[in-house]
């Protein structure tokens, strides 16, 4: 990644000192040749105090490279200008060049790099080789500052590739495990709403027969024996049901038991069969698609479950109509005393927002209504909100409310696609 020019400079690591050493080294034996080629070649350059003034720079100019992570571009201006009139610079500039090709952005490194060509035009302009044409020495002089600053570019990109690629991995090992958390929270919600929606019918029935028994001890023993056999029933059925759950959930492959739509005749007479006065008016001609048919089934369960919870003994009505390409209707209705002069507030659980709660008349307490303790749904448990989710997952609406005659009325609409 590129290093912003006033980032601290990170602490040197063990490669980091051998690195700058053999780059240092380097620097001073490429000084050290030049400087013994002069001197084994005379005439030393005229005045002969410029030759020492050179020695001294490339002394300073290579001691000045254990710098060149802190203040590269700044290392590389100064060692370009000095490299105009001195020679024994040239290896230290040499490493600058290649410093700031790995470590600042393109843009800088070719501001730096066309720096150091007009240097090199300065030097062949200002200290000429006798023997040498200047055009020579000067493409000479490119020809090598270009060679460090290419490859200086081509580790300054591929360290870019090999960050991009690592934070390509780890974005992707993040989405992964958030895809992850996500499949898991959706499965629990799912397992979740199974669990409410088998127990939840099967225990209310034991809790209103068991209410009965305890309200009415001196009932008929016929009486008795009937709700004893109900409450049985009910509770082997829900022990049943929780197996077979709790059977999915440990194997390793397999769908959490779902009913069908055929069923809804069956839960009716269960419900009958349990003291619950139930009309189920079934107007559907064909048979609908499976999935449809399991949340209709659903809806109808919670709806009895509601009516059975808050309207003892008040008579329910179901009424199951639709066509293919026309949707399938499911209309649950229950009379309950305290809502005959209540107002229609009927509310889509399917729009609700979290924290709301369906059913809430103007003027009254959140989740309150009239006899908000026989109004099935007055308070929108865990019930109504699966419900809600079940319906909009099948691309349905759900509405619950009074209607002002005294009913309380649960319905949905579920697409049928021919």
């Amino acid at each position: 990644m590129d290093a912003s020019p006033t980032a601290p400079a990170a602490r040197r690591g063990l490669r980091d000192w051998f690195v700058d050493t053999g780059l240092f080294l380097l620097a001073v034996l490429y000084g050290v040749v030049m400087s013994g080629m002069r001197l084994d070649s005379p005439p030393l350059p005229v005045p002969l105090w410029l030759f020492n003034v050179d020695q001294l720079t490339g002394v300073l100019g290579c001691a000045a490279l254990w710098l060149r992570r802190r203040r590269p571009v700044e290392l590389a201006v100064a060692l370009v200008v000095l490299s105009t009139f001195s020679e024994l610079v040239a290896g230290a500039m040499l490493v600058a060049l290649f410093t700031v090709a790995v470590h600042r952005p393109p843009r800088t490194t070719t501001a730096v790099f066309g720096l150091s060509l007009l240097a090199a035009l300065g030097y062949v302009v200002l200290r000429p080789e006798p023997d040498t044409s200047r055009m020579l020495l000067w493409l000479l002089g490119v020809t090598i500052q270009g060679a460090a600053v290419g490859w200086g570019l081509f580790v300054h990109h591929r360290r870019r590739l090999t960050a991009s690629l690592r934070d390509r991995a780890a974005r992707a090992e993040t989405e992964a495990r958030l895809r992850a958390e996500q499949a898991q929270h959706l499965a629990r919600e799912a397992i979740a709403r199974e669990i409410h929606d088998v127990l939840g019918h099967r225990l209310s029935l034991l809790s209103v027969h068991a209410g009965a028994l305890e309200f009415h001890p001196d009932a008929p023993a016929e009486d008795i024996a009937r709700a004893a056999k109900v409450i049985r029933e009910s509770a082997h059925q829900a022990l049943q049901d929780l197996r077979e759950v709790i059977g999915v959930l440990r194997a390793p492959v397999g769908e959490l038991p779902q009913p069908a739509f055929a069923d809804i005749r069956e839960l009716a007479a269960e419900s009958g069969r349990a003291g619950m006065r139930v009309d189920l008016r079934d107007e559907l001609a064909s048979a609908v698609p499976d999935s449809t048919g399991r949340t209709a089934y659903r809806i109808v369960q919670e709806a009895l479950t509601n009516a059975r919870k808050h309207a003892p003994g008040a008579e329910v009505r179901v009424r199951l109509a639709g066509a293919p390409g026309e949707g399938v209707t499911v209309e649950v209705r229950n009379a309950v005393p305290g809502l005959a002069d209540a107002p229609a507030v009927p509310r889509s659980l399917t729009d609700a927002l979290p924290g709301s709660l369906p059913g809430s008349l103007p003027g009254s307490q959140p989740g309150s209504l009239p006899g908000a303790g026989s109004v099935p749904g007055a308070r929108s448990g865990q019930g109504l909100v699966g419900l809600a989710e079940r319906v909009a997952l099948a691309g349905g609406r759900l509405e619950h409310g009074p209607t002002g005659a005294g009913d309380w009325r649960l319905s949905a609409w579920l697409p049928w696609t021919p």
